[in-house]
């Protein structure tokens, strides 16, 4: 599952709304901006509108975005995740705590546990790890991270007590569960991220955390953590960072070779990524692209897409910028893989577009071509996350 989300704008109330595009339902078509046409279909995947309360479900048929329902949510939404065994949907509440779903076959969802939270906690980020037994969650705040063991058959709590484990930072931004369960990293703005060792396998009335260390952010007092993520082959440690590099678009990733809860960071890092804030870092399923949404650039609010190719020789790796970057909506700050592998898909928060959808170029090898550009409701819907079944 590839989920990323941003709520700042709701929480702290300070980006202006913009209003989004026309023509709801469009269908992909050529046009002078760029889009083209397809004949791919998609897996299903979840885009969480905050403005207007609602998941709206959807996929890719023949080319074409079909929205199979909207969901009003029970309470102000803030991040949403995906159980590995596509069953259950996690949805937190800026009020009430976090919900449970059931994920049907057609994708379409049924709000369970007798429509009651199965927390109270307010978890600004939270992922379930690859076993299905935890549900791992962050709320910005509180300088803590938590663990709710549950069921991979029933997606219940099994004890009524959540486990948990000091942290450095309360500003929590983003975090992601290492593919083979090993570790928790915490991306926690100004105070770095934090790697905190984790144990899957442990009983759900123990604690699955190790202790925390932290990874410095780059840029000294000026630089933030916005964004983390894990190759899907346990390689690679990504950290998307404010200030990390120079120039006027001074965002940078930060490559780590993964190792335990001792990363060691590639001699070439950071990378920059040719705009301000990387809200969201999407190593693909190849394993041979990542590629960084930019929230904005020093020249505007567009946001953009930054791609690298990797390539790897003797367990030594190394990144190498696309040679062009690829646009998308206004604040960009979202990005999932489908479950086919075929389709990259961007969420952006202030519309122009909400959804851009986009196939790799079959010429320039992991170029992004875009087919999809729509909103995902009546704007404004301040779309903020995306969700994607494995």
């Amino acid at each position: 599952m590839k989920i990323t989300k941003w709520v700042s704008v709701l929480l702290l109330g300070a980006m202006p709304l913009l209003n989004g595009c026309s023509n709801f339902w469009q269908a992909p078509s050529s046009s002078s901006d760029g889009t083209t046409t397809t004949t791919l279909s998609s897996g299903v995947f979840w885009v969480l509108n905050i403005k207007t309360a609602q998941i709206v479900a959807y996929y890719v048929n023949a080319g074409t975005l079909t929205k199979i329902a909207y969901y009003s949510t029970p309470d102000t939404p803030v991040a949403l995740t995906v159980a590995p065994s596509n069953s259950f949907l996690y949805l937190s509440t800026l009020n009430k705590g976090i919900y449970i779903y059931t994920i049907n076959s057609s994708g379409t969802l049924t709000l369970s546990n007798s429509s009651s939270p199965i927390s109270t906690d307010q978890a600004y980020a939270m992922q379930v790890d690859s076993t299905g037994t935890w549900l791992v969650e962050a709320m910005s705040g509180t300088a803590s991270l938590y663990a709710i063991p549950i069921s991979s058959s029933t997606g219940l709590p099994t004890a009524s007590t959540e486990q948990s484990v000091g942290i450095a930072g309360s500003s929590i931004q983003q975090l992601t569960i290492s593919p083979d369960n090993a570790n928790v990293f915490v991306a926690m703005g100004t105070s770095g991220t934090a790697t905190v060792p984790f144990a899957a396998g442990t009983a759900a009335t123990a604690n699955p955390f190790g202790t925390a260390t932290t990874i410095p952010v780059k840029g000294g007092s000026s630089g933030s953590a916005l964004s983390v993520a894990v190759d899907p082959s346990n390689r690679l440690l990504y950290i998307g960072e404010t200030s990390a590099t120079s120039g006027s678009n001074s965002g940078g990733l930060r490559v780590f070779k993964y190792g335990g809860s001792t990363p060691t960071e590639l001699s070439n890092s950071p990378y920059a990524i040719s705009g301000l804030a990387p809200y969201s870092i999407l190593p693909v399923y190849s394993g041979s692209y990542v590629y960084v949404a930019n929230r904005q650039t020093a020249s505007g609010t567009a946001g953009l897409i930054k791609g690298f190719s990797i390539a790897s020789s003797s367990s030594s790796y190394t990144l190498t910028a696309l040679g062009s970057t690829f646009s998308a909506g206004t604040h960009t700050v979202g990005l999932a893989e489908d479950s086919s592998h075929q389709f990259v898909f961007a969420v952006s928060a202030d519309g122009s577009y909400d959804l851009s959808g986009y196939v790799y170029d079959s010429t320039n090898s992991g170029y992004l071509d875009t087919v999809i550009q729509s909103t995902t409701g009546t704007d404004p819907t301040q779309a903020s996350a995306i969700a994607a079944a494995h």
